[in-house]
């Protein structure tokens, strides 16, 4: 009976060290977590290195941006069928990391990655709450000579300076649809702010835009260049121009703010993906029939101003002064600013 009562005794011993050595083992062991691979193009259900290639060939490089596009839309941009676009569209949205709720701390956190870059005047940047924001959409409108392009000459220079003086330290792209923009008032502006006009000049990219097609796709190749360049800016001065020009009469009315809807979605997602500012500048209408207030009103209707995240509205004032109005915005007050269009750029 002892013995029996000896051996138990023993096995159980013999357990706990087991036990021991085994949760030493355990607090010794490290665990290294290896990422997994993001699934790409090629991983996609039934799309073959053709396919894969047509589809980069359309702008479309990973998978968030097939899942959220129609058939339709995919098979035109991709010279694709629309039912063999379909299949592929449902296999990125199962592949694809589409997202979802965070918490509004988390969103806040997020936000810190967002910069500001000031416009020269210290009025019109505590008016923007510290200066133009990216990862938005700022529209500047007003009549002729009010200044919304100089106002794009100078945050384009401004743009090229380091974060630590105000700037954005990146490239810039201009889309001039009404042969505006001039390298010379940038090379004023430059001096101003004591840079080198030829440096600065070579990291502005400008393109002329002929028609509101041609300018749509001036965005596609800013998309096509960014993955090479670091975009900071996006310029299109201005917004409306050819399609107030080639949409004429309510017939047309629908499709042009469909692609005017089309053209600043993509312009969004320009400013979202590369952390960069779009300035859009927009003309301006006037209402004969309006019997109080400002009969002054911009081009485009809802569809741009629910798409642009600030509005600026720009007035001539005497000696020379502009006066800046913030219209709209998601978390500033609306106000007015005063500054002035000098040599050397925008001032106080």
């Amino acid at each position: 009976m002892r013995n029996m009562v000896a051996k138990k005794e023993s096995d159980d011993e013999k357990e706990l060290k087991e036990v021991d050595e085994s949760l030493e083992e355990e607090e010794t062991t490290v665990l290294v977590e290896v990422p997994e691979e993001e699934p790409t193009l090629d991983d996609l259900p039934g799309v073959g290195p053709a396919t894969a290639e047509k589809l980069r060939e359309a702008g479309f490089d990973d998978l968030l941006g097939i899942a959220v596009m129609s058939p339709s839309a995919l098979a035109d941009a991709a010279e694709l069928g629309e039912a063999v676009s379909a299949k592929i569209i449902n296999g990125a949205k199962k592949l694809a990391n589409i997202g979802g709720f965070i918490s509004g701390g988390a969103l806040l956190e997020k936000r810190s990655e967002v910069l500001k870059v000031t416009t020269g005047s210290v009025a019109l940047d505590e008016l923007f709450g510290g200066g133009f924001e990216t990862q938005a959409i700022c529209e500047v409108y007003g009549e002729f000579g009010s200044g919304k392009t100089q106002i794009g000459h100078q945050l384009a220079v401004n743009t090229i300076m380091p974060v630590s003086e105000g700037g954005l330290d990146g490239e810039v792209f201009y889309i001039d649809t009404e042969d505006t923009f001039r390298p010379e008032r940038i090379s004023q502006m430059a001096r101003g702010n004591g840079l080198d006009p030829d440096a600065v000049l070579e990291r502005i990219h400008v393109a002329r835009a002929y028609n509101s097609a041609h300018q749509m796709l001036l965005v596609d190749e800013i998309k096509r260049m960014s993955k090479n360049i670091e975009v900071k800016m996006v310029i299109v001065d201005s917004l409306t121009s050819h399609f107030r020009a080639e949409y004429l009469g309510r017939g047309k009315l629908a499709e042009r703010q469909q692609k005017l809807n089309k053209h600043l979605k993509e312009l969004k997602q320009l400013a979202d993906v590369n952390n960069a500012l779009v300035l859009v500048t927009n003309q301006v209408h006037s209402k004969p029939d309006a019997m109080w207030g400002d009969p002054t009103k911009p081009i485009g209707g809802h569809i741009v101003g629910h798409a642009s995240t600030f509005r600026l509205y720009l007035r001539k004032s005497k000696a020379g002064r502009r006066i800046g109005r913030l219209v709209d915005s998601p978390n500033l007050p609306e106000g007015e600013a005063i500054f002035h269009v000098t040599e050397d750029g925008i001032r106080d």
